[in-house]
């Protein structure tokens, strides 16, 4: 019987570990990555990529990501555990050391990066390296700490997933991906400050530079607003240019108008809980966009 209990109280210690390494790469966030990133291939061409290609390419842009990730939370590890939003985190709770974070990273990043060179192309390759130090370093290690419209520039970082699956598939990067690359550029500052806003306190006690902190949360609500105006020009990019039909059209001012309408009544009239509902919509309304364009990208052609 001790035999039994002591073997079971290892493979929970294991299992509990695996929780906590897997809880380093943000599942959520990765996930609405590697969603752009495969959108970005079906989109590369008329009918469906190779699967070979499009799987390694998921696979290893999802490996990618997930190491930009730890390597996030192992420079923030103090900064998560002053905050409420993130205090859970292994790295914050001392769970996990620094050597086995940074080591997972390096593997994880190592693997993804072997796929795509071998099994894809150097292109997507190099690309998807770029985003890991756009985001892990320049953003997470310079632009976070330094001004207040670090979710701004560091944006372009986050918005390259469609690209990396483009350049998967087609080995090259066109303008219908530099368009979609644009879309979510435009996307991220309303979505991040969203959050900054009823999070404010947390962002405060970290010392972070957040928009809401530095400039006050009515700054920060008309620029939320007049972001999501901006970001409705630009989603209806794909349909002037004819890369989209109706289709799309129709679900991007669908879609657009209910962001925006988010927007305004965060600026007018301020609650932390309209503040969530417009985080959360955020998602949708970018999920639901992409969506849109693949089900005009293969219905079109039929109507």
């Amino acid at each position: 019987m001790p035999h039994a209990v002591s073997t079971s109280a290892r493979v929970a210690s294991r299992s509990s570990r695996v929780r906590q390494f897997y809880a380093l790469t943000k599942p959520r966030v990765v996930q609405l990555i590697v969603f752009c990133a495969v959108i970005g291939m079906l989109l590369a061409v008329p009918g469906l990529p190779d699967p070979k290609v499009a799987l390694a390419a998921t696979a290893g842009i999802w490996l990618v990501a997930a190491a930009a990730a730890a390597f996030n939370c192992l420079v923030e590890q103090r900064i998560d555990a002053k905050m409420a939003r993130t205090a859970w985190r292994p790295t914050a709770k001392g769970q996990l050391t620094n050597r086995q974070t940074l080591t997972f990273s390096a593997l994880l990043c190592a693997a993804g990066s072997a796929l795509l060179y071998f099994l894809v192309n150097p292109l997507t390759m190099w690309l998807t390296f770029a985003t890991f130090v756009g985001y892990a370093v320049i953003y997470t290690v310079v632009l976070k700490p330094l001004t207040p419209q670090n979710i701004v520039i560091g944006g372009a970082s986050g918005a390259m997933p469609p690209v990396l699956g483009w350049a998967a598939i087609r080995g090259d990067v066109g303008p219908e991906a530099l368009m979609l690359c644009l879309i979510i550029f435009l996307w991220t500052p309303p979505h991040f400050w969203a959050l900054a806003l009823y999070r404010a306190e947390d962002y405060r006690k970290s010392g972070l530079p957040m928009l809401p902190v530095t400039h006050g949360a009515e700054f920060t609500r008309l620029h939320v607003f007049l972001y999501t105006l901006v970001l409705f020009a630009g989603t209806l990019l794909p349909f002037i240019s004819g890369m989209s039909g109706v289709i799309y059209l129709v679900s991007a001012v669908l879609l657009g108008a209910a962001f925006t309408g988010h927007a305004w009544q965060l600026w007018r009239h301020y609650s932390d809980t309209l503040a969530r509902k417009t985080f959360r919509f955020s998602i949708v309304h970018l999920s639901l966009l992409f969506a849109a364009l693949l089900v005009d990208h293969y219905l079109s052609p039929l109507l």
